[in-house]
């Protein structure tokens, strides 16, 4: 039998009710397959233990993390400790410290759920967004002085490397050519930004003429926009920088129907260290405690995290089982327009995954 140790870090706000409905989901999976076990390790880290210590997490996080095959996160922020506070202290903190440094946050429309978008069918719409994890703007390069004069100074320094910028554009570029439309666009701000982005541009086209089997185009990211909401069939992979992709992937997952249902992969793609998945949505304390969070996110996310461990056919069968929940209004969320609880959601995939 195949052993996976698992990471388990529910996190803040609703992370603790999705982490803990797709450990259940997961068990089940797991015993229902028979051909692996998820061995999992849970780490209370997050806004409460900051209260308590003045840390999100130990200062040997990191390295506590490292002995494990794969982290499930939940979610992280509280509304009495600021965003930077939270992200920083936890999430960003292990991005940065494991060289998570490939962002994989996969959309399509799902059975069941409606698109915003006009007179869009389910085709119209399957894209991945792969978004520089690493450095870009959020490098966490700047300061402030002064503070409180007139004259107060904020700095915010973007950083763009050859190495972090050429490895992440190879990444893009080899999932574009296993998909079946092997087409990529990249997406920057060059026209404004003419240091980093421009070599974001030149390291594109260097890349590309390694890989003559991929079409590609370059976006400028207001452009983006236009073209995600109006012509969303033309796109199918997508590489930007921290700051642009993490915008565009939350736009990604509302034209597909809810925030609530989008994934994602912090990669290490060397294997080096251990790669976390996780919702994209927040801790949304204001509907925390009420067993109405959609889990269906952290479902995906788990699904990813079983891909990348190699167990396929199990992640296949977890998103059948997702999939075919979802084809049931009854089962929608109120993120969805529906009225199911958490605990319905996840009772329905249950069922699904012994069909």
């Amino acid at each position: 039998m195949r052993h996976h140790r698992i990471a388990a870090i529910p996190g803040d706000g609703i992370g603790p009710e999705v982490v803990t409905a797709a450990l259940e989901v997961l068990a089940v999976l797991a015993a229902r397959d028979g051909g692996f076990r998820l061995d999992v390790t849970s780490f209370g880290w997050g806004s409460d233990r900051y209260r308590r210590t003045g840390a999100l997490m130990p200062a040997d996080g990191v390295a506590q993390l490292r002995g494990f095959d794969a982290i499930l996160f939940g979610a992280v922020g509280a509304p009495d400790v600021p965003d930077h506070v939270t992200l920083w202290g936890l999430r960003l903190a292990i991005c940065q410290g494991l060289d998570q440094f490939a962002n994989v946050r996969p959309t399509r429309i799902l059975p069941g759920v409606q698109s915003p978008l006009r007179g869009i069918g389910p085709d119209a719409l399957d894209w991945v967004i792969v978004r520089e994890n690493s450095e870009g703007e959020y490098a966490g390069q700047g300061g402030r002085s002064h503070r409180g004069q007139p004259h107060e100074i904020a700095t915010e320094t973007a950083i763009f490397t050859r190495t972090g910028v050429e490895r992440i554009m190879r990444f893009a570029f080899e999932l574009a050519r296993a998909r079946p439309r092997r087409r990529l666009t990249v997406v920057t701000k060059s026209n404004a930004q003419r240091h980093g982005l421009v070599l974001w541009d030149e390291i594109a086209a260097e890349v590309a003429r390694d890989v003559p089997e991929v079409s590609w185009d370059k976006m400028l990211v207001d452009a983006m926009t236009v073209r995600m909401t109006l012509h969303p069939q033309s796109i199918d992979t997508v590489v930007a920088t921290n700051l642009h992709a993490d915008i565009l992937s939350d736009l990604a997952a509302a034209l597909a129907g809810s925030i609530g249902i989008a994934p994602t992969a912090n990669l290490d793609p060397t294997r080096r260290a251990p790669s976390m998945f996780e919702p994209i949505h927040g801790s949304a304390f204001d509907i925390t405690g009420k067993g109405i969070a959609n889990p269906v996110g952290t479902f995906w996310s788990a699904a990813m995290m079983l891909d990348h461990l190699g167990e396929t056919a199990a992640a296949a069968r977890l998103m059948a089982a997702v999939e075919g929940a979802l084809a049931d209004p009854a089962c929608h969320t109120p993120d969805l327009g529906g009225t199911a609880t958490t605990r319905a959601m996840t009772d329905a995939v249950i069922a699904g995954l012994g069909r």
